[in-house]
């Protein structure tokens, strides 16, 4: 038992001494137009969200359409990016049931991260 207790303290030790390294950093310069261009995108997200239709299609789905606002708000760019793209791919009056279940999607995996609680139905991994 004295050998178990002498080997679980030497790999304790060698964690600790591993979670003080220093760890890498990297850092880029942004263009003004990176940030106008991914502030566009937010915009375009958000107007897609206030739309009527859109709102009202979230409700049946028994998703609150300010919950969506502000998880929108809480996105990266790139997830920003992504969904403003397929938005821009959809047609004229087509595919909301599509961008809403992406949005849908967005919403459960953030949920089942512990980041927001939306949805009773998720338990949290946190």
């Amino acid at each position: 038992m004295k050998t178990f207790h002498r080997g679980i303290a030497r790999a304790l030790i060698v964690c600790t001494l591993g979670l003080g390294m220093p760890l890498p950093a990297s850092a880029g310069i942004v263009t003004t137009d990176q940030i106008v261009a991914a502030a566009a995108e937010r915009d375009q997200v958000r107007n897609f969200l206030d739309r009527a239709n859109v709102r009202a299609q979230m409700q049946t789905l028994g998703v609150d359409p300010n919950t969506a606002r502000d998880r929108v708000d809480a996105l990266t760019d790139e997830e920003v990016r992504t969904l403003a793209g397929r938005i821009d791919q959809l047609p004229a009056g087509g595919n909301v049931i599509g961008v809403l279940f992406a949005v849908f999607i967005v919403l459960l995996i953030t949920d089942i991260l512990g980041l927001t609680k939306v949805f009773p139905f998720t338990r949290s991994i946190r």
